[in-house]
């Protein structure tokens, strides 16, 4: 049902899906993997997933920090299979693990019965994700061919999900250590030699800084990596009506090489993790984060300090809903209107965009899901019945078919121009506070360039052109020197004859 969903309503509009894992699994919808190499007969198999293929480029999941409790590789080491015995990593006595960066307030250990007697085991996220031994070279020997098998399925990029947390070191943080960036070195050498079509993706919530740290020296690591403070800083921007921050931020993004971009996004089947803007806003903005997420019916939640505290560590609300104002009394239109400015503003930013399948049609979250599972995450990860969907998509007056429209229209514009390319260059221009501006110029000696402006506000935004004639992408209307963007209003002006 997805291939023909995205046959019919995607092509020519996206040209690469994102499959959220596919694999049999028993918990966190599907980030808990009973076997890597198999497809969920409830999902379809293999045959499927190759069909999708051939319309769509694919992204797969590499879950390769932890495995299932479940899954025949942590079964065979409960019954001490000397071939699994040093695939999951065992801590003995009490050695102070205080240092290790959590991003779950659960027990870092889980206690586990085996053969052998009572054993300790490292879950970093859950007792039902154990964490694998990266020390065992079985294990990564398994890892490399397993990525390999990606490849040979279709795969054109891989997520590497989790990754920060990949080897553990006792006495230290556990995240970002050097060896994790060895190995994620390793992947890159291999694909380099047998499948270099084939891109890396990070996936590491946490601070701007540390995030970058996975292009390694542009050459090595990964091609494209989350841009995760992008998320809280748009949803700052459009509470506060000021895009200072965010122009700030966004002045100093740089790329390592030309071999490398970020994939931005604004929302996904996580929440929205405010680590990586403690760098870039202060905690009192974050604070404020928080408690307008209350106050929108959405939840949060938190991680556990070295000192023992706890502080917020995700925000788990549809982008849609963190947005709105219950109590604004506004109406729909200005609701989609200031949704979509946020979807555009990351639409414009160098690199890759990744948009969530519910934000292309401004989908409102799920809190039943929520009382059915008791994860604050399932308020964003509703699973949608496709006649239903249809329905909605066709009904010109429904949420869902203004959304997809103007998504469409936006997504259709950007690819044909070259001003957008992920390897051209940027320069965020100062319009006032309450414009977010960009200027996207390609890559081909700037044969191309497109100002796009963003009324960040519920206020009219007046804007001065220094440019004889700017054509409109959006509205196909030609602007010159002087004019007025209405509130939350977009305009993709492809420039000429600059004076």
């Amino acid at each position: 049902m997805l291939a023909d969903f995205c046959r019919k309503h995607l092509t020519g509009v996206v040209n690469a899906v994102h499959i959220l894992p596919f694999y049999p699994w028993t918990s966190d919808d599907g980030f808990s993997v009973k076997d890597y190499r198999a497809v969920d007969p409830a999902l379809g198999d293999w045959v499927d997933i190759e069909g999708l293929g051939k319309n769509f480029r694919l992204m797969f999941d590499a879950v390769i920090n932890h495995i299932s409790s479940q899954s025949e590789w942590f079964q065979r080491f409960l019954r001490d299979d000397p071939h699994f015995r040093d695939y999951f990593i065992t801590v003995e006595g009490e050695p102070d693990l205080s240092d290790v960066a959590r991003p779950r307030t659960l027990p870092l250990l889980t206690q586990v019965h085996t053969t052998r007697g009572r054993k300790s085991v490292w879950t970093t996220f859950s007792d039902d994700q154990i964490d694998l031994n990266y020390r065992h070279p079985e294990v990564l020997l398994e890892i490399v061919d397993l990525i390999l098998f990606y490849v040979t399925r279709g795969a054109e990029f891989i997520r590497l999900d989790a990754i920060a947390y990949l080897w553990k070191e006792i006495g230290t943080v556990c995240i970002h250590l050097p060896q994790t960036h060895r190995l994620i070195q390793l992947l890159r050498a291999v694909l380099n030699e047998v499948a270099p079509h084939v891109l890396l993706i990070t996936e590491t919530n946490v601070p701007h800084a540390d995030n970058l740290s996975y292009f390694g020296n542009g050459h090595n690591e990964a091609q494209l990596v989350y841009n995760f403070a992008l998320p809280p800083l748009v949803l700052h921007t459009l509470h506060t009506g000021n895009a200072s921050a965010l122009s700030k931020w966004a002045s100093d993004l740089k790329l390592p090489s030309h071999h490398t971009t970020f994939f931005n996004f604004l929302a996904s089947h996580d929440g929205i993790g405010i680590n990586p803007v403690r760098d870039i806003l202060p905690e009192s903005d974050i604070e404020t984060l928080v408690q307008r997420t209350m106050n929108r019916g959405g939840l949060v939640s938190y991680k556990h300090n070295p000192d023992g505290s706890q502080s917020p560590y995700e925000l788990n609300i549809n982008y849609f809903d963190a947005l709105s104002n219950p109590e604004a009394n506004e109406s729909i239109e200005t609701q989609v209107d200031r949704f979509m400015v946020s979807q555009s503003i990351m639409l414009s930013l160098i690199g890759v965009p990744g948009i969530y399948f519910h934000s292309l049609f401004g989908s409102r979250g799920w809190a039943e899901g929520v009382k059915e599972t008791g994860r604050n995450r399932t308020i964003n990860r509703q699973k949608c019945h496709q006649a239903k969907l249809e329905e909605e998509i066709n009904n010109s007056v429904s949420l869902r078919s203004r959304v997809f429209k103007r998504y469409r229209q936006l997504l259709k514009l950007r690819a044909a121009s070259a001003a957008f390319h992920p390897h051209g260059t940027q320069q965020v221009l100062d319009f006032g506070n309450s414009a977010f501006a960009l200027l996207r110029i390609s890559p081909d000696d700037g044969g191309e360039r497109v100002l796009c402006l963003h009324n960040v506000s519920p206020r009219p935004c007046a804007v001065i052109l220094n440019f004889e004639i700017a054509h409109d992408l959006i509205s196909n209307l030609k602007f010159k020197n002087h004019f007025t963007l209405s509130p939350y209003q977009i305009t993709w002006l492809k420039l000429y004859d600059s004076h």
